[in-house]
């Protein structure tokens, strides 16, 4: 689809928002509304099988996201949402690649509830913040396994409560391979599954 390789194209060289100009994110967006106005699956919370997986990130506009490469000695590794429809749930994880011996990871994990078609509300429960050695972190899928067996870790581990962090994400665009969302903030997010 020429539209998916305009868009891929245009964020290739800005390392997920990392280095894009106000001139790369002003044209990244109008390339953007022009996918989502061709939006192959208007309704996406109809089709759980799309939104279900792991999805890898390849641009945003999201300061505190595009904020964790500033911490010092560290660079922002990938990041990953990962979506498990039958449980509502969302899994953000954030690698941190530091000096040796000091990766790190950032985990947050919220609920979903569909709120229209294409709109969640978001409700964040837990952080995870630490050491990848110490936590034991080999991949998302694991992570997430971890997670939800109850596992308590060598890390920052917290619950989120109800008062604290809540929000939306509309998904303005879906395909096998693609999802475009835009957040409570202003912030927009184009992600790829695998």
């Amino acid at each position: 689809m020429l539209g998916k390789a305009a868009l891929l194209n245009a964020i290739a060289g800005t390392n997920r928002g990392l280095l894009a100009t106000d001139r790369d994110r002003q044209a990244i967006g109008v390339t953007i509304a022009q996918l989502e106005d061709r939006n192959p699956t208007p309704r996406p919370l109809e089709t759980p099988a799309m939104l279900e997986g792991d999805w890898r990130l390849l641009y945003t506009t999201s300061q505190e996201l595009l904020g964790l490469d500033r911490v010092p000695l560290a660079k922002l590794g990938q990041i990953y949402q990962c979506i498990r429809v039958a449980d509502n749930k969302i899994y953000n994880i954030a690698e941190i690649n530091g000096l040796p011996y000091l990766d790190g990871l950032i985990s947050v994990a919220a609920r979903f509830s569909p709120a229209s078609d294409r709109r969640v509300e978001v409700k964040f429960e837990r952080a995870i913040i630490g050491l990848t050695r110490f936590i034991g972190y080999q991949s998302p899928n694991r992570l997430i396994q971890d997670i939800e067996a109850g596992r308590k870790f060598a890390a920052i581990d917290f619950g989120i409560g109800n008062r604290d962090q809540q929000g939306w994400l509309d998904i303005t665009y879906l395909d096998e391979d693609m999802r475009i969302g835009r957040g409570n903030e202003g912030s927009v997010f184009v992600l790829t599954k695998g």
